[in-house]
């Protein structure tokens, strides 16, 4: 057995906690008329999660629980809940999700009309327990609880309703809810899948876009690559050259420089003699004046060199930013438009509105653009470049005044050689004692020049490495910044041998060009985009296998929902036929013969018509007759959805269908059909609620009999007033109502019980 009992505590008429025990197959439950006895078939229906108020009898959930008797002055006041509890024994497994060797089900409601769900004490959801019965093959309501006037339900239903209560009764009930569940799961899919589509549509124009500007990026960075190379064979080079040039230079003016110091020194000694002389005369005094002029002369050369290779420099820095800015300009991709242009294209555009023909209006329109873009053709103006160009006049003037100045101070010491040459020429002539020492001033002054000119022309050459070296320093600092740290990561020192200045010179050419390139195709720069366009790259790829699992998901749900349909069909129509033997049987038992079967078929549909048929019928049947007949269809064949016929024929009678029978006619066939379906697929147990209420003593019997039979298959619980079925019983459960409106229960023994049928 499986049910052990059932316990009430405030459920309708039961004010006080009440409990059947049930510990033989078949129990009674007995009362007069309106004592509540009905109510223990709907504690059933209550605990197993019955969702209709209204099948228990009630217009809400507060109308389950006891509400106080009598006058309120006596009896069981007013409860604030009510509750169920169902105990079943689980040692063979009827609920193989529990461990448990025995499963309570309780449901409580309250006043609020809120309810709890408890398994083994511990609260779960109305699912769970609908989950839990559904593997049992138990239901709320269904073939196994048949209250009192439902029995006819199953003759009276439409063919659908009828195929669903016999699918719940051959426990496929669980079969459709994964059905259900699996067409949930596959709309759920669909729309998933629609929302993944429309995200890939929603990224894709934008994952083009960021495409492109990776394709651009990695072609700066070939373009890159390309010029870090030339950039470290340029470094290495030029710093080979500027090492090599500073040691020339160096080795150079060593010895120059050493000759000239000891000339300065050898000067200043004959200087001494002259001043120090008691013979000195006029030409001595213009042997010293004339050293003193040379010798200021000369620093002043020296600063105008300096300041004229300083503005050489800078002249230089900008020429080459006017050459760079004019390839740049050179570009027609980058010409830039000036608006005033756009605006007289406009205007010209607009006078030509006049012109009526649309050929010729097109044609001119067609002139002007073409003469707009001709003439930006050869537009190369650049702010810049007329910018840096006026500065490059100003440095250039500034550098020729200079330049002036020098030729000024070189005549002047042309001039004072000359002088010198005379003062020397008069001297020799003269023959006194300070003449040797005027002879030696002279000597060497002249040689002064000769050194002076070659130590010059070194430390111009010095200077001119210098301002290569300042310009090397700046390159580095712009490769770093256009092409990055490992352009001047390059091998310096070593014996590295410069290469001749020409092929230094084309390297710096293909730089600037390559600099130029790098620019129009978007810089250095990039990462971002790089990075972005992954995470997007990378997001489309997880939508792509998100999809492919949706769609392999979809695939396995159609296949789940497909194979779950075979089944059902499958078992459904294994069990009609078991069904309709078990059917012929009984009902042959209960009318001594006759015919009985389920026969499964389509419902009718109907074909809508078309406005074509619809004004035939109108012209042939007048417009009253299509008023009064909407229906627009007619039955088309046999597509609508599967459905179960009861067929009957009596023993001795013409009586043929449901339509022609008597009210205890068809109360036999339906316990008939009813306990047919108990014995193909038994449930656990089965309440019948005064199913017995039409029939006479000698149906009774054969009831009695056929509830005999069920019992070994299920276990009974019988509310009735026939004292047949009562004698069947193992144990009687009187139920008794007292002047409060309460519910009792009062057990009874089978021996007691057969003395009571009696």
């Amino acid at each position: 057995m499986y049910l052990k009992s059932l316990e009430l505590s405030g459920f309708k008429s039961f004010a006080k906690k009440a409990a059947i025990t049930f510990t033989t197959p078949i129990t009674g439950v007995v009362g007069p008329n309106g004592s509540g006895k009905s109510n223990t078939a709907e504690a059933f229906r209550f605990v197993l999660g019955e969702q209709s108020i209204k099948s228990l009898r009630g217009k809400r959930g507060e109308d389950m629980i006891w509400n106080g008797g009598g006058d309120g002055t006596s009896g069981a006041g007013r409860a604030n809940r009510a509750s169920v509890k169902l105990t079943f024994d689980n040692r063979t497994k009827l609920f193989p999700a529990i461990d448990f060797e025995e499963v309570t089900l309780e449901r409580v409601v309250h006043r609020d009309n809120s309810n709890e769900y408890l398994l083994n004490g511990s609260q779960v959801r109305l699912k769970d327990i609908v989950e839990l019965l559904a593997s049992a093959h138990i239901g709320a309501t269904g073939h196994h609880i048949i209250s009192q006037g439902e029995a006819d339900r199953i003759l009276s239903a439409s063919i659908r309703e009828r195929r669903e209560m016999i699918e719940d009764a051959l426990g496929l009930k669980i079969h459709q809810w994964k059905k259900t569940e699996s067409l949930r799961k596959l709309e759920r899919t669909a729309e998933n899948m629609k929302q993944v589509e429309s995200l890939r549509r929603e990224i894709a124009p934008h994952l083009k876009f960021l495409k492109k500007q990776v394709e651009k990026v990695e072609k700066a960075e070939l373009l890159r690559c390309e010029l870090i190379e030339l950039y470290t064979e340029y470094f290495a080079e030029e710093e080979a050259y500027l090492q090599s040039e500073k040691l020339r230079i160096s080795q150079a003016l060593d010895g120059p420089e050493r000759e000239l110091a000891s000339l300065d020194r050898e000067l200043e000694r004959a200087k001494k003699i002259l001043t120090d002389s008691k013979n000195k005369d006029e030409k001595s005094h213009e042997v010293i004046e004339l050293e003193e002029k040379l010798k200021s002369l000369r620093g002043e050369q020296d600063t105008v060199v300096r300041e004229i290779g300083r503005l050489e420099g800078e002249i230089n820095a900008s020429t080459r930013a006017v050459a760079k800015e004019e390839a740049r300009v050179k570009d027609e991709g980058l010409r830039i438009v000036y608006l005033k242009d756009v605006d007289a294209l406009v205007r010209e555009v607009e006078s030509l509105s006049q012109i009526n023909e649309v050929g010729k209006l097109f044609a001119a329109v067609m002139d002007a653009l073409h003469g707009f873009v001709a003439r930006h053709h050869t537009h190369t103006d650049s702010s810049f470049v007329t910018g840096m160009g006026e500065e490059i006049a100003r440095l250039a003037a500034e550098r020729t005044k200079l330049e002036q100045r020098r030729g000024s101070l070189a005549s002047d010491e042309a001039r004072l050689i000359q002088n010198y040459e005379d003062l020397k020429q008069k001297i020799e002539r003269e023959k006194d004692t300070n003449r040797e020492a005027e002879k030696d001033v002279f000597r060497i002054i002249a040689r002064q020049n000769e050194v002076r000119a070659v130590v010059g022309t070194l430390r111009s050459a010095a200077a001119e490495r210098d301002r290569a070296e300042e310009s090397f320093k700046r390159e580095l600092g712009e490769a770093a910044a256009v092409a990055g740290r490992e352009a001047v990561a390059y091998a310096s020192g070593g014996d590295r041998q410069p290469a001749d200045r020409r092929r230094q010179s084309e390297r710096r050419m293909k730089i600037e060009r390559n600099k130029i390139r790098l620019e129009d195709a978007g810089g250095s720069g990039g990462a971002e985009v790089v990075k972005e366009f992954k995470e997007t790259e990378e997001r489309d790829r997880f939508l792509v296998n998100e999809l492919k699992d949706l769609e392999a998901a979809k695939a396995e749900l159609v296949k789940l929902i497909a194979d779950l349909d075979a089944r059902i069909d499958y078992e459904f129509r294994n069990g009609i036929f078991k069904i309709n033997a078990e059917f012929q049987r009984f009902f042959s038992l209960m009318f001594g013969g006759g015919r009985a079967e389920l026969v499964v078929v389509r419902e009718p549909q109907r074909r809508r018509r078309s406005e074509a048929e619809d004004l035939s019928v109108m012209l042939a049947t007048g417009p009253a007759d299509m008023t009064a007949a909407p229906d627009h269809g007619e039955p088309d064949g046999d597509d609508g959805p599967e459905g179960l016929e009861v067929n009957v024929s009596l023993p001795r009678k013409k009586v043929k269908g449901l339509m022609m029978l008597s009210g205890g006619e068809r109360a036999l066939t339906s316990i008939a059909l009813l306990f047919a379906v108990s014995q193909v697929n038994p449930p656990p147990f089965i309440i019948l609620d005064e199913t017995d209420a039409a029939l006479d003593e000698a149906n009774s019997k054969k009831y009695g009999d056929m509830i005999e039979n069920l019992s070994k298959h299920s276990q009974l619980i019988l509310i009735t007033h026939n004292r047949e079925t009562m004698s069947r019983a193992g144990v009687l459960y009187g139920v008794t109502m007292g002047s409060d409106g309460a519910s009792r229960l009062l057990s009874i023994a089978f021996e007691e019980a057969v003395n009571v049928a009696k």
